[in-house]
Parts: C-alpha cells; sequence; structure tokens
C-alpha cells in the first residue's frame, strides 16, 4: 500500500499536502501592482483558487488535494499497517476531486497567461525570477508547479490499480477497490477530456484568423470534432501545378489535421495564405531518398535533398491531382511528418503482440514542445513504436496517449518479468478506464 502511494506521490509524505511553494508568495505580488489589472486575476486563480475560492496567504490553495492527504494521514494513524484506502479514493473522486477537473481544463489558459506576463511584464518576470531561485521552489520554474494537479491525478489509476491487485484474494476489499478505480478513472478521462477540449477550442478559433483563403475555395475551418496533429515548413524540391506560386521562396507551411490537409504560403508568424488542400482520405505520403529525388536543374541530390518525402494529393481543392516532393532538415522531422500524414492509416492498427516492443521508463520529465509530441512524467513508462535519430514515437502505457519525445528522457527496461508485467497492467488500464 505504502509502495504504491509513493509511486504515485513520489517525494511528498502522506501528510504533506503537495501545493505548489511558489503558490504562497504570489497573491503578495498581485497586491503589490506587477500585474497588469486586466490580465492580473487569469494567473492569480491559476495558482491561488484551488478549491474555488481565495485563500489567505501562506495558507493552503487547494483544499481538495490536502483534505485527501489528510484523510490518507488519519488513516494511517488509526492504523499502523494500513488495510484498506478504497473508501477514501472513491469518495474524493466522486464528491472532492471537481475542481481538478476545472483546473485541468484550464491548464492552457494558465500557461499561456504567465508566459503572456513573463514575456511582457519585466517586474513580474523579475519577481517571479526572485521567488523560483528561493529553497522552497527547489530550482524548479513556476511552470513545473502549474503541471503538477494534472500530473498527480493522471497517476491516480495507477494507484488504484494497485489496490486491486493487492486485495484480489479478499472480495469485499477487491470491490472496494474496482469501485475506486471506476470512480477515478471517470475523473481521470473528464480531466483529459476537459484539457484536450479547450486546447483544441482555442486553437482552431486562432487558426481560423491566421489562414486567408482568398486564392481557394473557402473550407469551413472550425468543428468540434477537428483538432491540429501537426504544423512546420517544409521545403518545396519540385514546383509543379499550383506549387509553382511557392517558386519565389521554395517553402510551404503545412497545418495538419486529423481530417484535412492545408497547405499555405507563411506571411509572417501569424498570417498564412492557403495554396491547397485536401481531405486526409486523399492522401498518400511515400518516403523516398535522396538519390529518388529529381532536382529541377540538377545538382548534388545528396546534399541539397536530404530527406525527401513525396506527397500526393489525389483530390485537392478543386478537384485535381496534385504531387508535391518535399524536403525535411531532418530524418526524424520527416519521420514525424510521416506518421502524422499516416494517422487516419493507423487509426484501430497497432501491433500484434506488444510485449515485443520496446520499453522505456521516463528518467526526467518532458514538456511537449510541438503538437505532436507527448509531455511525459518521471516513471512514466512508454511503449516504443518507431525510433529515429534521437527520438522515439511511443504509446504511453497508464492511457494509450502517443508522441514523440527525446531519447534521451528515457532508459530502456531490460526486464523481461517488468516488461510483461507492464503488458499486462497496461491491459487491465484499458478495460477497467474504458468508462
Amino acid at each position: 500500500m505504502g509502495s504504491g502511494l509513493g509511486s504515485c506521490f513520489p517525494g511528498r509524505a502522506l501528510g504533506q499536502c503537495p501545493i505548489p511553494p511558489g503558490a504562497a508568495h504570489l497573491p503578495g505580488a498581485c497586491c503589490g501592482g506587477l500585474w497588469e489589472p486586466r490580465r492580473g486575476p487569469i494567473l492569480r486563480a491559476c495558482v491561488c483558487r484551488g478549491g474555488g475560492v481565495n485563500r489567505p496567504q501562506g495558507a493552503c490553495s487547494s483544499p481538495a488535494p490536502c483534505r485527501f492527504f489528510e484523510a490518507l494521514e488519519q488513516r494511517h494513524k488509526a492504523q499502523v499497517c494500513v488495510e484498506d484506502i478504497s473508501d477514501i479514493l472513491e469518495e474524493h473522486a466522486e464528491r472532492h476531486f471537481h475542481p481538478y477537473v476545472i483546473y485541468c481544463s484550464n491548464e492552457l489558459y494558465q500557461q499561456r497567461a504567465l508566459q503572456r506576463l513573463t514575456s511582457s511584464n519585466a517586474a513580474f518576470r523579475e519577481a517571479l525570477r526572485e521567488i523560483e531561485q528561493r529553497p522552497a521552489c527547489g530550482g524548479l520554474p513556476m511552470i513545473s508547479f502549474l503541471i503538477l494537479p494534472m500530473q498527480r491525478v493522471t497517476r491516480l489509476p495507477l494507484l488504484a490499480d494497485t489496490l486491486c491487485l493487492k486485495t484480489q484474494g479478499h472480495p469485499e476489499r477487491y470491490k472496494a477497490a474496482s469501485r475506486a478505480f471506476k470512480a477515478i478513472s471517470k475523473l481521470v478521462k473528464q480531466c483529459n477530456e476537459g484539457a484536450h477540449k479547450m486546447e483544441r477550442t482555442e486553437q482552431m478559433y486562432t487558426l481560423h484568423t491566421q489562414l486567408d483563403f482568398s486564392k481557394v475555395k473557402s473550407l469551413p475551418l472550425i468543428s468540434a470534432s477537428r483538432w491540429l496533429l501537426k504544423r512546420g515548413e517544409l521545403f518545396v524540391v519540385e514546383e509543379t501545378g499550383l506549387f509553382r506560386k511557392l517558386a519565389s521562396r521554395p517553402t510551404c507551411y503545412l497545418f495538419l489535421f486529423n481530417d484535412v490537409l492545408v497547405i499555405t504560403k507563411k506571411k509572417s508568424e501569424d498570417s498564412f495564405v492557403v495554396q491547397d488542400y485536401a481531405q486526409m482520405d486523399h492522401i498518400q505520403v511515400q518516403k523516398m531518398e535522396p538519390s529518388e529525388a529529381s532536382l529541377p536543374g540538377g545538382g548534388s541530390r545528396s546534399s541539397s535533398v536530404p530527406h525527401p518525402f513525396q506527397l500526393t494529393l489525389l483530390h485537392n481543392s478543386e478537384g485535381r491531382q496534385e504531387k508535391i516532393l518535399l524536403s525535411s532538415d531532418s530524418a526524424s522531422d520527416r519521420a514525424r511528418w510521416i506518421t502524422a500524414l499516416t494517422y487516419r492509416e493507423r487509426q484501430g492498427q497497432g501491433p500484434s503482440n506488444k510485449g515485443d516492443l520496446l520499453q522505456v521508463e521516463v528518467t526526467k520529465a518532458y514538456l511537449a514542445k510541438q503538437v505532436d509530441e507527448i509531455t511525459l512524467q518521471q516513471a512514466d513508462v512508454v511503449l516504443i513504436l518507431q525510433q529515429e535519430d534521437g527520438w522515439f514515437y511511443g504509446e504511453r502505457l497508464r492511457d494509450g496517449e502517443t508522441g514523440w519525445f527525446p531519447e534521451d528522457f528515457a532508459q530502456s527496461i531490460t526486464s523481461r518479468v517488468a516488461v510483461e508485467g507492464n503488458v499486462r497492467r497496461m491491459e487491465r488500464l484499458r478495460v477497467e478506464t474504458d468508462v
């Protein structure tokens, strides 16, 4: 029981409330006039209103996790060898943890508010730097504390799974553990869905204002079922047909959504002129070697086109077929584009025996920087589906999320027993968390 709790809340004593140490200092900074009146309340609410109410400076600002830890501590005091905590998990998941859903749903706005204030307000930036250097913060930046609630709550299903395993020989306890598992899984699903929904909604409205469809038939961009898979700039090797428009500047900027690919020419950091688009079902992509890429005007193919791939639009915005030869600046970037462009083909398809895949354990937390990357916590286990040029593409064991991350943030799991145990746990989590 103790080891299960420790794996979910590393570095925290059971009776210690897991609140960001910098939070106690922020209300004073707000009142000190360091924040703009219009923007100041945003981040203050993010850090200082864990339960939806203002708290005195220095007091616990998140009653939901504190009540949970207090209940665990009381159980520990009553039972030196804790027999069960399933009832505590179930009660708090159903009655007290809704602030987690609200917090996780708004996490993106919290991070954006912090970034905006840090870049635009010198006094705030200096005050924040001074706070982050205090011993209580352990040398960690404020962003690491803002993401803590999401990190903590998403690990609770692992704790509940451990309870189920440890109580299999006790029917009543196992039933209680299973109920707790269902309640926790429902909560985490709401947190994840809330976070995804808010992020995707803001993303689509922003892109709606940035994409100019004046040169092609307009595409209704905003949809509740559409989200961005990948975006970025690529070199255009061959300018044929519609893409001759890009000849003066041989690059194009792609926006790949889960159902449509939009090809644009970048005018500025927040303005893009759409050149063409095609539904994902009408796209084909083929990896090519430098020797296969025929360059206009000749030249050294291997040096000029180091990482080419061919994109075919079977049915573009004008109903015609178009081909374009593109090139990435690295092998990993090409692999990431091809993986994203084949998203629809890979839906519902997976390796038949996941026990044969490489597994890695995350050794240090990684915060995703692009939309096709995955944010990882220390001790996360990931099944590796693809490796390329110092990058892993994998599936996170605890929730099935996939994405890219650097290889040096993880180490291989070599124990066959551990690998097989992880696969069994993953299968249990998939079944139990389908709520």
